[in-house]
């Protein structure tokens, strides 16, 4: 059975403190032990904290964008994650460019997008989640969860559940060097009655490979995690 993304993974130095930023800013629901967001309705992937004493040396390799449905809700956006705080960073984006560029309290990029952009249109609070990678990863992932390339072009990719929300999206080339463990990952989750050692020789066989500590490697040499759904 394909398994479904479940959380998106942050390794953090203070995860309580970034459950609460997140929470704060999204409007979504915290865990009971604190250390996970889910949104209101339940639906989805969770988003998912855990203690990293290893300090942010580097650009991540994936990124929130958040939607806005208006002007004012994207000033509103910036000014609470601002309160929350969040800070506005440089990463070499022109004054002509209409998202705003910010840091949550632990370095994590994110943006918050313009209203009006078509491609994230109906897609949630987080539009998408931009990563740095190849043609061939989006294709992996698409495999991988079984959801639908909704863009390629130019190398460019981008998937999408079949039921909408979020996109997961890939630049294509030049993709940076990755030099350390990534502080985003995916963490995907298999049905109780699924056989975890049978998806994961699927998942080698479209091109994951086994990392440190447990956890799997897409093509481009990204963590994730693959574990069963508590029953």
């Amino acid at each position: 059975m394909t398994p479904h993304l479940s959380a998106i993974g942050f390794h953090a130095t203070d995860p309580p403190a970034l459950a609460r930023f997140w929470a704060g800013l999204l409007g979504w629901e915290p865990s009971g032990d604190g250390t996970a967001v889910v949104p209101p309705d339940g639906e989805g992937y969770a988003l998912r904290f855990t203690a990293s004493e290893v300090p942010k040396t580097r650009q991540n390799q994936a990124h929130f964008d958040l939607t806005s449905a208006t002007p004012e809700a994207q000033r509103e956006t910036v000014a609470r994650a601002l309160e929350l705080g969040a800070r506005h960073i440089d990463i070499g984006q022109s004054p002509e460019e209409s998202h705003i560029v910010l840091a949550d309290p632990d370095g994590n990029e994110f943006c918050v997008i313009a209203a009006g952009n078509k491609f994230l249109a109906d897609t949630g609070v987080i539009g998408a989640v931009s990563c740095d990678g190849t043609q061939a990863v989006g294709y992996f992932w698409s495999e991988a969860l079984g959801w639908p390339l909704v863009w390629d072009q130019d190398e460019e990719t981008a998937v999408q559940s079949p039921e909408g929300g979020t996109k997961l999206t890939w630049g294509g080339p030049p993709v940076r060097e990755k030099t350390d463990v990534n502080r985003l990952y995916f963490e995907l989750a298999l049905p109780p009655d699924a056989d975890e050692e049978t998806e994961t020789a699927r998942l080698v066989g479209l091109g994951a490979r086994p990392g440190p500590g447990g956890v799997l490697l897409d093509p481009d040499g990204n963590e994730f995690t693959l574990r069963k759904a508590a029953e």
